[in-house]
């Protein structure tokens, strides 16, 4: 039916039953005492504007669109992922070749950084699946120092993710960004991080052992989705995870002109032993 749930509860709920009436188990929210609600109002508010639910028919129709996307891969090229690169390369080849890659499917970009972001090829460069393929196989390491991820993430917004560039965000497909990131970022990720998601950008963060985990979760759609792995060659332990959530996030691109973005109904049930009864 379309409808997202969140719970939130006290010391004397049961978290793992709100965790299963919720959305996912993240929309279950807790707090000490019903007094404390004020401390998660914002939280709460937040979700309930930046959630998009794309509605299923109940009935099965003759096609049901399973999602066009444009993917955009971000990759740490710095002195420090020298060794790493290999395996990061094999990694999005491997979740390339899950997509369902064409001009009205899933369109693929590449970009890579350390201290300059250099775009390797855009969303609109390759139409097939062969040649996105062929060209990341053929992903050579940048090096280069400092690491800018920030720059890097700033770049991609106003570079990539364009109608020039091959992005349909103004026309609504979800926009997601994976970023393979294997150190501490040496400017500030927190600006341009938040600019992403306002435009509608699912960001993904996908580092190592030498990465940021706090700087990672600050550029991630939400902390859950900064994931880590202790080398980069373990990258295949995250990529089901990963493939997952590509499969089945619809984030819709946020028009650069301010519209309506969208409309929801929301109901606040409390139940009869909280209620006062006159």
């Amino acid at each position: 039916m379309g409808v997202l749930m969140f719970a939130v509860g006290t010391r004397g709920s049961d978290l793992r039953e709100l965790q299963k009436i919720s959305h996912d188990s993240r929309s279950a929210i807790t707090v000490p005492d019903f007094t404390d609600l004020a401390g998660v109002q914002e939280q709460l508010q937040s979700s309930v504007e930046a959630v998009v639910v794309d509605v299923t028919p109940e009935t099965p129709t003759d096609t049901v669109d399973t999602g066009k996307k444009d993917v955009v891969f971000l990759l740490d090229g710095s002195d420090g992922t020298r060794n790493g690169f290999p395996a990061m390369r094999d990694f999005v080849e491997r979740v390339v070749e899950k997509l369902n890659v064409g001009p009205n499917n899933d369109r693929v970009s590449v970009v890579q950084y350390s201290r300059d972001p250099e775009v390797n090829f855009y969303l609109n460069t390759y139409t097939t699946k062969e040649d996105v393929v062929d060209s990341v196989r053929g992903l050579n390491h940048r090096g280069g120092s400092p690491l800018n991820t920030g720059a890097a993430l700033r770049y991609v917004r106003d570079n990539v993710f364009t109608n020039s560039s091959g992005s349909r965000r103004l026309q609504g497909v979800p926009q997601m960004l994976i970023l393979l990131n294997g150190g501490k970022s040496f400017d500030n990720v927190a600006t341009p991080a938040s600019a992403l998601k306002q435009q509608g950008i699912f960001v993904i963060g996908i580092g190592s052992r030498n990465s940021d985990r706090s700087e990672l979760q600050k550029i991630s759609h939400e902390p859950s989705y900064a994931l880590s792995v202790p080398e980069f060659t373990d990258l295949p332990v995250v990529q089901e995870q990963l493939s997952t959530v590509l499969s089945t996030v619809r984030v819709r691109g946020t028009p650069m002109t301010p519209t309506v973005t969208g409309k929801k109904v929301t109901d606040f049930y409390t139940p009869m032993s909280l209620q006062h009864v006159h």
